[in-house]
């Protein structure tokens, strides 16, 4: 069994019970860690203190992960109820909904900018303003998807995010490693999530890995949850810079 107890968690992403943040900070809450709840925007703010509310002693921030402005209130709060931290969750990506429906060659600009702002440079930003807090180390951790290795049709420029991510990861470790703090990405696979709807052909890439994955089924948010906390207890030590894939073996198989 493993014991989070006074230990502080932040979790970004969270959106709704569906969310892989959601259940994450579930099995978070579980082992006894104390949640910090980041929210986007006002407009998800009753969600996220009603999920809060099962979370047990959590307590929600608002926090626009794309504003750096925000990204230092936040964590200036967050110093200033708990004084320190020891897990930081990054569930954040998104790229605008045009760009996951056409051919990849039609990649704008603009597109591609938002892509890597939020679903990459946001980790930097987050590890950044938490590195401070994190004064016994931890762990920090994002999401990422096997798109970022093989091309995924209508996946487009959020594969090519999903690989700038995991090398992101990499640097990461390397930078906070000397501080005792370890980064990681957990590779899961399809789950119908809010953010995944905007995906052109997510019913063919379930389908998929459910007929060709070793375990013959598509992974559940909660079974993601526990590779999360895994990574965040005592028992992941020794691992950082990793990519841990949760995808009911899928990115195993050749065809």
């Amino acid at each position: 069994m493993i014991d989070l107890k006074g230990k502080v968690a932040v979790v970004f992403g969270l959106a709704n019970k569906r969310s892989i943040a959601y259940a994450i900070a579930q099995k978070l809450s579980e082992a006894g860690a104390t949640l910090a709840i980041c929210y986007q925007n006002e407009r998800l703010r009753r969600d996220a203190e009603e999920l809060a509310a099962g979370l047990g002693s959590a307590k929600t921030f608002q926090c626009d992960v794309s504003v750096d402005a925000d990204i230092d209130a936040t964590f200036a709060k967050l110093k200033e109820e708990y004084g320190k931290l020891d897990t930081v969750v990054h569930s954040v990506a998104f790229a605008p909904a045009d760009e996951l429906k056409g051919d990849f060659l039609e990649t704008t600009r603009e597109g591609f900018r938002i892509a890597h702002d939020v679903s990459v440079y946001s980790l930097i930003a987050v590890s950044r303003a938490a590195a401070p807090l994190m004064t016994d180390g931890g762990s920090i951790m994002t999401m990422t998807y096997y798109g970022a290795e093989k091309v995924v049709p209508k996946y487009n420029v959020m594969g090519v995010a999903k690989a700038a991510l995991e090398a992101t990861v990499r640097y990461l470790a390397s930078s906070l490693g000397p501080k005792g703090i370890r980064v990681n990405a957990i590779s899961a696979g399809p789950i119908k999530t809010l953010a995944a709807r905007g995906i052109g052909d997510l019913q063919k890439m379930l389908d998929a890995h459910s007929e060709r994955a070793p375990l013959h089924r598509n992974v559940e948010q909660i079974e993601v949850g526990g590779a999360a906390l895994f990574l965040a207890s005592p028992l992941a030590s020794g691992i950082t810079g990793e990519v841990m894939y949760v995808d009911c073996g899928y990115n195993i198989m050749g065809f």
